[in-house]
């Protein structure tokens, strides 16, 4: 054990994570490679949490905090903050959502935490619809909607939430139907829930399951619910921090694989905006922000130098079309972890679109989960110089995949063949 990691878990809780027999220390990165304390180099296939969305030490982001910090570091929301209202303005626009007001925090917990605030006040209501399988942050309010029981520690709630059959589409009692079945399924239960309690506030999802192991419905299943949301009057709120910026390749939000009946009241977003650094926040119709009758501020949402860097990354995201990047290197990505996949008794599905992609794995010859193979893995991946990620469902077992969105084909072959290496490792 390093002295590091004895200095760590002497001042640290022990629920706080830590990847790794032996964690490691990360020191430095570069584009979508990372260095730890003994000079081994890594590719970076989690980016932090799908956090580092462009480049690890992208020249255009480290320049912009630089120089924002030369000038002033902080004011808080009391004081015009010009690039805080310049994000806002490109985020509102980029949105999709009419006459949008924007809200800035520090992470997508509080982004969640606000957005729950927003809903239950508009509509006079504490009950909340969640997704099964789902995770939204570590806040009290967003602990209680959050539908997995690995990331909630507390039967404790603000809120009454109710959850929802749909984000996950292949387990549960519908898995066997067609996607048109399922969706018709899904609804029929939303129908049917609601003709048993008073009138919820809002329906949050997200629209790729995040921690869930990158999980989905076919597309349209939150159109479809959008329906009857609308009839009863119940707000939908999309969580777009881990979906949001294009990640997923074929949309720029998660919620646009579902906009058939139009945008979401409100979205949440967070991790990959920043690169790295802490930002988070809402967008809602100006009639749901405006709801609260109090005074609020945020000392630390809105830094100058976090929208700097926000602005920075935007626009090289955007100029660079790293969505487009997204779509075509995570789509041959993908088909090249089908065919591993095809070829290891272990895994049970790999899934996913654009550079967000989930490896299931199970115990050979069965559907049972398998969290132990999952571990092995991620320790195989990282001794071949792979960091990739863990989570899904009722038991850690699914590897989780999401490097910065300006992967090359070369680096998603070595990752893959990585992969390929670590998975026979374990059967």
């Amino acid at each position: 054990m390093s002295s590091l990691h004895q200095r760590h878990l002497a001042v640290s809780p022990d629920w706080l994570a830590l990847y790794y027999k032996n964690p490691v220390e990360i020191t430095h990165g570069e584009g979508r490679h990372v260095w730890d304390a003994d000079g081994r180099r890594y590719l970076d296939f989690f980016g932090g949490i799908l956090t580092t969305m462009t480049a690890h030490a992208l020249p255009e982001v480290t320049k912009a905090v630089s120089e924002q910090a030369g000038r002033i570091i902080h004011s808080s929301t009391l004081y015009l903050n010009r690039p805080m209202v310049e994000l806002a303005e490109r985020i509102a626009t980029l949105s999709g959502i009419p006459d949008a007001r924007v809200f800035f925090t520090t992470s997508g917990t509080e982004a969640n935490d606000t957005a729950l605030l927003l809903a239950t006040t508009y509509r006079r209501s504490n009950q909340i619809l969640a997704m099964r399988n789902s995770y939204h942050g570590r806040s009290f309010s967003a602990v209680s909607i959050t539908g997995n029981s690995a990331w909630s520690p507390t039967n404790l709630s603000p809120l009454q939430t109710l959850y929802v059959h749909g984000g996950v589409r292949t387990r549960g009692p519908y898995a066997h139907l067609t996607d048109a079945e399922f969706i018709a399924a899904c609804v029929a239960d939303l129908e049917d829930l609601l003709g048993h309690t008073r009138e919820p506030a809002a329906l949050i999802a997200e629209p790729i399951q995040g921690v869930g192991g990158f999980t989905s419905p076919p597309d349209g299943l939150y159109a479809a619910f959008r329906r009857v949301l609308d009839r009863h009057g119940i707000l939908w709120i999309s969580d777009e921090v881990q979906t949001g910026w294009g990640r997923s390749g074929e949309h720029f939000w998660g919620w646009q694989a579902h906009g058939e009946n139009g945008p979401p009241d409100m979205l949440t977003f967070a991790k990959g905006i920043g690169n790295g650094m802490s930002i988070g926040g809402v967008v809602a119709r100006a009639d749901v922000m405006n709801c609260l009758d109090a005074n609020s501020i945020s000392t630390f949402g809105g830094s100058p130098v976090t929208m700097a860097a926000g602005l920075a990354n935007l626009s090289y995201l955007l100029e660079h079309d790293l969505q487009g990047n997204a779509r075509r290197v995570g789509g041959l990505l993908i088909e090249r972890l089908r065919a591993i996949g095809a070829a290891s008794e272990c895994v049970r599905e790999v899934r996913g679109r654009g550079l967000m992609i989930g490896i299931e794995l199970v115990k050979p010859g069965t559907d049972e989960a398998n969290p132990e193979a999952a571990a092995a893995v991620l320790e195989a991946a990282r001794e071949g110089g792979l960091l990739i990620g863990k989570g899904g469902g009722h038991n850690t077992s699914v590897l989780r995949i999401a490097p910065p969105l300006s992967l090359t084909i070369p680096e998603a072959e070595e990752g893959a063949e990585i992969l390929a290496e670590a998975l026979r490792s374990v059967g």
